[in-house]
């Protein structure tokens, strides 16, 4: 219990991360059509339009993986009083928003775009307290 009281801050950040990256993983896998169908409309006329498939992917592969490190992140901290694993959770979902950060760019949608930086300054913070 003392370590819930001791890391709550980087277990709720953990939290969020698993909630959003793991579910948006899910979603990718489970529509795999629809995802890359709209998705290849988003980049439509963009050099990264013929890679859709690829980019959604690695992305996919990335968010599950996030969303299990956090899981595995959240029983390490409570388990073992260790945080190894929460710290590289949030350091790959941090990689992973700047993937997604770029390709919004490169699609030129800047409100998508703007969207991922409250993520990104609650991952960031997570990594901050980590390291």
């Amino acid at each position: 219990m003392t370590n819930l009281y001791n890391f709550i801050t980087e277990i709720l950040i953990l939290l969020f991360i698993l909630i959003t990256f793991f579910q948006s993983g899910i979603d990718k896998a489970t529509d795999w059509k629809g995802n890359t169908g709209w998705l290849k409309e988003h980049f439509k006329g963009t050099f990264m339009g013929g890679m859709v498939p690829l980019m959604v992917g690695i992305i996919m592969i990335l968010e599950i993986l996030v969303g299990i490190l956090s899981l595995l992140g959240i029983a390490w901290i409570l388990l073992y009083n260790s945080s190894a694993w929460a710290f590289y959770a949030c350091l790959l979902a941090a990689i992973t928003l700047l993937m997604l950060l770029f390709g919004q760019r490169v699609a030129k949608d800047y409100a998508g775009a703007f969207t991922l930086t409250g993520y990104f300054l609650i991952v960031i913070f997570g990594v901050f307290l980590l390291s």
